[in-house]
């Protein structure tokens, strides 16, 4: 009997055994490095390309009384720019009021082993994460608003407050860059830590595979949503994660745990296949029914429908 054998892929940034990585040193596949040098500047062009001036912050203000000025982004209102200032400095400037306040994104991203799977010829599911991720947090920061980036395993293993300079993005990008995926993962426990360092309510956008208790999952986003947040999941999956590719006899290894187990794939596809539509149905109904937003990202599509479906979730442009 033939037989295959399935082994966990190399981490992000290092080389495959007796052969370069196509991924290596970079959250870029090769036939995006030569237009994209670096996950921020991916991020820009992606953004500017796709997304600038579809939607605007969704906290215009009324008040009187004058707060400060922030540089002109598309979308923002033309009556708010000060026509003045830009004849004493040609740039353009928006007014912002005392009753403004900025809109903060908070990001967790999944750094565990698992994230680290790819089906053939595809990007780990790390990858695309993070790419979500980038261009999610250059919309803030464009937008004039704040992002915040965590990442985490089994614990918040890394946390960025927020903030909305160039300074700031740069800071997460590169965090972003640097990861490895790899131990298990414990996201209701993650969840808890980044409930204590969100401390002003916002939107709240967890990018991960979900491979998790519903039960205790919803139960750690609960804190969240009494206190007023918007929320996010964007789950992000392999293609083979959902089908199981067409192997007889097959060696599955564990990419958290390192567990291996043979099987006869055959014998297994019909019943795995309706055991993980179930787990995202119930990931799905589950979020539905608490007022959470849902969204699945399948790494065998393109990313920038996500974040035509973020700015959904922000709401509509005003």
């Amino acid at each position: 009997m033939a037989s295959s054998l399935i082994r966990p892929p190399p981490l992000p940034g290092q080389p495959s055994s007796g052969a370069k990585s196509r991924y290596a040193g970079s959250l870029l596949s090769p036939d995006e490095l030569d237009r994209f040098k670096n996950l921020l500047l991916f991020a820009q062009t992606t953004v500017d390309g796709f997304f600038a001036g579809r939607h605007r912050s969704p906290h215009p203000g009324s008040s009187a009384e004058f707060r400060d000025y922030k540089d002109y982004v598309a979308g923002d209102s033309l009556d708010r720019i000060d026509w003045r200032a830009y004849g004493r400095t040609r740039r353009l400037f928006v007014r912002r009021y005392e009753d403004e306040t900025d809109m903060v994104a908070y990001l967790l991203v999944d750094t565990s082993g698992s994230m680290r799977f790819s089906g053939e010829a595809r990007a780990p599911k790390f990858h695309h994460a993070a790419r979500i991720a980038a261009a999610l947090a250059y919309l803030m920061t464009k937008q004039g608003d704040k992002a915040a980036l965590g990442l985490f395993a089994d614990t918040l293993k890394t946390w960025l407050p927020p903030g909305g300079t160039r300074r700031h993005l740069h800071e997460m990008t590169t965090a972003l860059e640097r990861v490895q995926p790899d131990r298990a993962t414990d996201l209701p426990a993650a969840l808890r830590q980044a409930a204590e360092a969100c401390r002003k309510r916002g939107r709240l956008v967890v990018l991960s595979d979900f491979f998790a208790d519903p039960v205790v999952l919803f139960d750690a986003l609960a804190q969240f949503q009494h206190r007023g947040f918007k929320i996010l999941l964007l789950q992000v999956l392999d293609p083979d994660e959902i089908e199981l590719p067409a192997h007889r006899v097959a060696r599955y290894v564990d990419l958290e745990t390192a567990e291996e187990i043979e099987v006869d794939a055959e014998d297994l596809r019909a019943l795995y296949r309706q055991n993980i539509r179930v787990a995202i149905d119930t990931l799905a109904r589950e979020a539905s029914a608490r007022g959470i937003e849902y969204q699945q990202v399948n790494t065998g599509e393109a990313y920038t429908r996500v974040l035509e479906a973020y700015l959904g979730f922000r709401g509509p442009v005003r």
